[in-house]
């Protein structure tokens, strides 16, 4: 068995881990450091919503310059501009100026994201991708869980100030951890067009973005949902947490030895059956039952998706596809938290996590239709390391 934990693999690891940690430390504290500054709701969505839209349009661009001129020069510049707009946040004024940064910021999210996603792709034998992504997703859902507490804790105990500075170091931490990596990549010689996505994972994309939207209004919706009956939202985003953290090396080794299709399949059924309890729940019971089983459901379908998307391309064409991935997720949690806010203004959250579910199970049904396809698909998995000779960038 080809080896997976080389140090280049655990120096990205821990690097992403402490990256994601930063970005999640501004998730809950940001909104109120905008009303402090006096800005109203719509500011506040305004403002998160830039920094996602910014990011969206820059991905694909990014991706394909990853396949033209490799990792590092992005992975080094992406993150060192994220840590520098981190910092500028104590430096703002205004809420015009707040709007020009989040802009920025998300745009050197785009950057540094797509290029430590790659890297560590590339680092993964091709023979245990699943399990790889499953660990490299673990490292962004304790990020996840840590960083939102941190966030709080600085702000409640501290300054905002305080909390921007933190969040430097941690990126800062990232930069000098993923510097120590060795980065592979395979020169591709002559001229190629510039291309912004890869249309032949164009139907995984649309099962990612519908599940995605259903995770938005997760993350958004749900601390609101358990106030109103009387829960401690921490109880679910932990419960979720620990879940994922057991379930992920054990559905990325099931996938790795069956297939995708073998874990996405059930593990939508389970994230749909879940969104369905947590809509019913009125007591922590509901809950706790409903977080475990979106854990599993949503924590075995994520990395299984995105192992499906390599495999669908070439080794030239990696780059353009994780930024294809990481723009279907990102545009999903974006506009499942707008569209999802809309359904709970005019409804109840009942029926905003009965939509959701809904959104999943379009979500399956895209799936079992590109599943088809992918069982067809015959090509060697890519980055097999004994094919062909790589040089680091």
């Amino acid at each position: 068995m080809e080896r997976l934990w080389t140090k280049s693999y655990i120096l990205m690891i821990i690097g992403m881990f402490f990256l994601f940690t930063s970005f999640y430390m501004l998730y809950p504290t940001l909104p109120l450091f905008i009303k402090q500054m006096g800005g109203n709701e719509s500011q506040v969505g305004l403002a998160m919503g830039a920094f996602m839209l910014s990011s969206v349009i820059l991905r694909p661009f990014v991706g394909w310059l990853l396949d033209r001129f490799g990792r590092r020069p992005f992975i080094v510049w992406g993150l060192l501009l994220f840590a520098v707009a981190m910092y500028m946040y104590n430096l703002i004024g205004g809420i015009g100026g707040l709007m020009v940064l989040r802009i920025l910021h998300g745009m050197t999210w785009a950057v540094c994201t797509t290029a430590i996603l790659t890297t560590v792709t590339d680092l993964i034998p091709s023979t245990r991708r699943g399990e790889g992504l499953g660990w490299s997703g673990m490292a962004m859902t304790l990020a996840m869980a840590i960083g939102p507490m941190f966030g709080l804790w600085v702000t409640e105990n501290l300054s905002y100030h305080s909390l921007f500075l933190f969040a430097v170091v941690l990126s800062t931490a990232s930069l000098f951890l993923t510097f120590g990596a060795k980065v592979p990549f395979k020169p591709h010689t002559g001229v190629r067009k510039i291309e912004l996505f890869e249309k032949s994972v164009l139907p995984v994309m649309a099962s990612i973005f519908l599940l995605f939207i259903a995770y938005g209004g997760i993350t958004t919706f749900v601390p609101l949902f358990a106030d109103s009956i009387k829960v401690n939202s921490g109880t679910f985003f932990l419960i979720y947490a620990a879940t994922l953290v057991l379930i992920r090396p054990f559905a990325g080794k099931l996938s790795d030895r069956y297939s995708e299709k073998f874990v996405i399949i059930p593990a939508l059924v389970i994230t749909i059956l879940a969104l369905v309890v947590l809509s019913f729940s009125t007591h922590l019971f509901g809950v706790i039952i409903s977080a475990v089983m979106y854990g599993i459901g949503f924590g075995s379908a994520q990395p299984a998706l995105q192992a499906a998307t390599i495999r669908l391309v070439g080794p030239e064409r990696i780059g353009v596809a994780n930024a294809s991935f990481s723009t279907a997720t990102d545009l999903g949690i974006g506009l499942g938290a707008i569209m999802l806010g809309w359904v709970s203004q005019h409804t109840s959250y009942q029926v905003l996590f009965t939509v959701s579910a809904v959104s999943v199970v379009f979500s399956l049904l895209m799936f079992i239709f590109f599943a088809k396809r992918l069982s067809k698909d015959k090509r060697p998995r890519p980055l097999d390391t004994g094919s062909s000779p790589s040089k680091t960038d």
